[in-house]
């Protein structure tokens, strides 16, 4: 079917496809980050209710690495931090992926519909029109 359409219209089609696998992309990785930062969270919880003088140890690799009290605290406090601000930052790009979608989607039903009947059988997905 596309090999009917105009080559414009076979070249918004694309990069909506690309612009949906980075969407895809972005979506992981947000959902990757959101868990890191659950798991950083509840550490710091539970840091909060251990005594400041009880042994601690940290991952390094394969090691597990005798480490401070306020170390720890330190070190999940930056985690933390560090990744609210990457959640936000994939936040921003998820937006901008889905506000670029749009905006082609856009783009390709002017083109297909040409001020005819509309073009139901554009990107509007299933049940855009027909039977």
């Amino acid at each position: 079917m596309q090999g009917n359409l105009p080559p414009e219209a076979q070249e918004k089609i694309e990069q909506l496809q690309d612009l949906q696998e980075t969407a895809q992309t972005v979506a992981v990785q947000k959902q990757e980050a959101e868990s890191s930062l659950t798991e950083a969270e509840n550490a710091l919880e539970q840091l909060d209710e251990i005594d400041e003088e009880t042994a601690m140890y940290r991952q390094v690799g394969e090691l597990l690495v005798e480490t401070e009290y306020d170390e720890a605290e330190a070190e999940l406090d930056e985690k933390v931090n560090s990744l609210e601000i990457r959640l936000e930052t994939l936040e921003k790009q998820e937006d901008r992926v889905q506000q670029q979608f749009e905006g082609l989607q856009e783009e390709l039903e002017e083109l297909l519909g040409g001020g005819g009947m509309g073009g139901p059988a554009g990107p509007g997905g299933p049940g855009a029109g027909g039977a």
